[in-house]
């Protein structure tokens, strides 16, 4: 299980983290990894990895745009939806998963963000993402999905 700490803009969250006591101390066994969207940090299980996220909260809230669960190469799961399937057990991951959606990255940022339809396969959103470097999948809740698309109607007004 890696999770994936995405970070601010104009943040370098992994300078961010080891200049810290507090964090070095969290992360010592965990010897993450500097990307160029934020850091990468592997853990044995999702309960290690949502503990380690409940322990760095106050540098999450501050210098992460989004902590990501690596489900498998390239999908990725949101918190809330790691809290559903760990703690609440109301969703069980598996193929077809019908809410998620897509991150474009350009530089390591994300530039992009854009729901999927159910069913539909990554290879159909590529056309979108001319300019982008990077996509990955994420695997979300319902209202996670519907919350992106009215943030887009809004910005589109």
């Amino acid at each position: 299980m890696n999770i994936l700490l995405i970070q601010r803009e104009g943040i370098d969250l992994h300078h961010t983290l080891f200049s810290s006591e507090t964090s070095r101390h969290v992360l010592r066994f965990y010897h993450p990894k500097r990307r160029s969207c934020g850091v990468s940090i592997t853990c044995s299980t999702l309960s290690s990895a949502l503990s380690l996220i409940a322990e760095l909260r106050w540098y999450i809230r501050r210098y992460v745009r989004e902590p990501l669960f690596e489900l498998e190469p390239g999908i990725y799961f949101t918190h809330q939806l790691a809290q559903d399937v760990y703690y609440e057990r109301t969703a069980v991951l598996g193929p077809g998963w019908q809410f998620r959606k897509l991150y474009g990255f350009r530089a390591g940022s994300v530039v992009s963000s854009v729901p999927m339809t159910p069913g539909s396969t990554l290879e159909e959103y590529h056309q979108e993402y001319i300019g982008v470097e990077k996509t990955i999948e994420i695997w979300c809740t319902q209202d996670e999905v519907e919350e992106g698309e009215l943030m887009e109607s809004a910005d589109e007004s």
